[in-house]
């Protein structure tokens, strides 16, 4: 994270703006924090608590999306069926996906 003082930020304003696009830039006046500039996408993370627990939200949503497809199942069926799939994918073998669209032709 980058630091600059309120002056700086003032007279480099838009180069802050593209530096803000790769990692949030801290603000500070008097030697204190009073603002940091972030990306709106940063910013809602923070806001929603997703920056710390993103791999559960992402496990989340892949069982949700598994159960939708209308398979059901357990998590330890979606977890198999994703083995299978790196598994296939390392070897070049068509996928589970691949398979159920061959055979439904």
């Amino acid at each position: 994270m980058i630091t600059v003082t309120s002056v700086e930020a003032q007279n480099r304003f838009g180069q802050l703006l593209d530096t803000a696009q790769r990692e949030p830039v801290t603000i500070t006046r008097h030697g204190r924090m009073v603002a940091v500039l972030m990306t709106p996408q940063a910013a809602q993370a923070q806001r929603y608590g997703l920056g710390a627990d993103a791999a559960r939200q992402a496990g989340l949503a892949a069982i949700a999306n598994f159960r939708g497809a209308g398979r059901g199942g357990s998590v330890a069926q979606l977890l198999q069926d994703r083995q299978a799939d790196r598994r296939a994918e390392t070897r070049k073998e068509p996928t589970r996906k691949t398979r159920r669209k061959a055979n439904s032709k």
